[in-house]
């Protein structure tokens, strides 16, 4: 049953990967697609479309979607909280903070500066997190969620305040920033958040034993020989430099964290090798489909891409609202 579902989740995000690369303002049919991909020529249109457009794109969708999914499963399994999120914890606040900052104050715009400036703010705010949450060497699970909510609000006071100084320019650039979008994706780049999820993932895999005995109780886990701070600590920090990556390089993509670990939950035992491996496939395949909604449901304008995450993630938490007072009142 195991491998079959990842088998399947498997060519679903092939078969997605080929779907997102022909569709967009110029329609392409799957052997146009498969041309481009094994038999490159710069001087043909529609091959360089493929191969510099949407390729880098399309990547960076399953990418971010696979990274921000594992950082919530991390979140979640540490924090014995199913409503743990990558963003709970103040990193895309963070770093929406260090773009606005930017902005504001030098007028840069250009992605790498933008990049840079997220990924310095959520260095800041993983940073601060660490050291009110692990004060005087100790952290309980209820003082990390509250220290992100608290530096949550705190940054997007901060945030609000630069925008109000802002000219109008700068804030419209800022807002679709914030709101997310794979529109900046460059070969040039991809390979940061391809390596650090990656990476990511081999952690996880490699730790599973160990957060699968954090989950019946950190007295239970002492007992099986895990450090639980030293293990809650190194995961925390995974989590957020899995976040502060995916932020820098498409800014802010809300819920994925947050539904996926349910969704795949229904299905497996998501701390084992196959539940694992069934999360990132999972997030990565949503956010392709995502990104094909983003650039084809409005003609000629691109949706931003934390709009339709937030609003798909809206739905499933009402709907799953929902079936709990039915089973309830059964």
């Amino acid at each position: 049953m195991k491998v079959l579902l990842i088998l399947g989740l498997i060519l679903a995000c092939m078969f997605s990967l080929l779907s997102a690369l022909s569709v967009g303002a110029v329609s392409l049919s799957w052997g146009e697609v498969w041309q481009a991909l094994s038999n490159y020529d710069s001087s043909i249109l529609n091959q360089k479309i493929v191969v510099e457009l949407r390729l880098p794109r399309t990547l960076l969708a399953f990418f971010a979607g696979a990274g921000l999914a594992i950082a919530g499963l991390i979140l979640q399994t540490v924090t014995r909280n199913p409503l743990a999120d990558p963003y709970l914890f103040g990193i895309s606040s963070g770093a929406s903070f260090g773009v606005v900052l930017l902005v504001a104050l030098f007028g840069v715009q250009s992605t790498l500066a933008l990049s840079g400036a997220a990924f310095a703010g959520s260095a800041v705010a993983m940073s601060l997190l660490l050291l009110i949450a692990f004060h005087k060497g100790t952290a309980l699970v209820e003082n990390m969620l509250l220290s992100g909510v608290a530096l949550t609000f705190l940054f997007s006071a901060f945030t609000s305040l630069l925008l109000y100084w802002s000219d109008p320019q700068a804030i419209s650039a800022i807002i679709f920033w914030s709101l997310g979008s794979f529109s900046r994706a460059d070969w040039q780049w991809l390979w940061l958040p391809a390596l650090v999820v990656s990476l990511g993932c081999t952690l996880m895999l490699l730790m599973r034993r160990s957060l699968n005995a954090l989950l019946v109780g950190d007295e239970s886990a002492v007992t099986l020989g895990v450090n639980v701070q030293r293990l809650r600590l190194g995961m925390l920090i995974l989590a957020s430099m899995l976040t502060a990556v995916i932020v820098a390089a498409c800014g802010g993509v809300g819920f994925v964290g947050l539904m996926i670990p349910h969704i795949v939950r229904f299905f497996i035992s998501q701390v084992r090798t196959a539940g694992m491996l069934a999360t990132a496939l999972s997030g990565g395949l949503m956010m392709l489909w995502v990104d094909v909604l983003a650039r084809t449901l409005i003609d000629n304008q691109e949706l931003p891409i934390g709009v339709i995450t937030s609003a798909i993630g809206s739905v499933f938490f009402l709907s799953l609202l929902i079936a709990k007072k039915r089973a309830a009142s059964i």
